[in-house]
């Protein structure tokens, strides 16, 4: 069993009323796109939309020590994947709704919605990738500090 999966296998033990298909063959198409030194810190799995109703966007989504990853196996052909790095995040929001909640990451170029993610993981992830992304900014201001020196 990869890292990957087990991650995202524990998430929906830990969180069963997330709704999430098909770990399995997302968490491959990650492990894919897994840069050498890469480490996993954290994942969990949701909906890649902006509706609760719609149940078949099935999206893994791994941080780790580089980057935040998002990947979908499609059902018959190809499959989805996204890397946001440090540099491009600006903002995490998270909204909690009757059932569910949703968790949004801003980046430079777009805004990734993830829904139908159980409320009470929703604090988790929140500190997950705000720490993560925290750490890494830091990191990236010092170093574009350094260069312009």
């Amino acid at each position: 069993m990869s890292e990957t999966y087990a991650k995202l296998k524990e998430f929906k033990i830990k969180y069963p009323w997330t709704v999430g298909w098909r770990i399995k063959q997302h968490s491959k198409i990650a492990e894919k796109h897994l840069n050498p030194g890469e480490k996993i810190l954290y994942a969990f799995v949701g909906q890649k939309n902006d509706s609760y109703l719609e149940f078949f966007r099935t999206f893994a989504v791994i941080l780790t020590n580089k980057r935040i990853l998002l990947a979908q196996k499609r059902l018959f052909f190809g499959y989805l994947f996204l890397a946001i790095t440090p540099d491009m995040f600006n903002d995490l929001t998270v909204n909690s709704g009757i059932l569910w909640g949703t968790v949004r990451i801003d980046t430079i170029k777009e805004t990734v919605v993830i829904t139908n993610i159980q409320k009470a993981a929703l604090p988790e992830i929140e500190t997950a990738i705000t720490d993560y992304m925290m750490r890494e900014k830091k990191k990236y201001k010092l170093n574009k500090e350094e260069k312009l020196k």
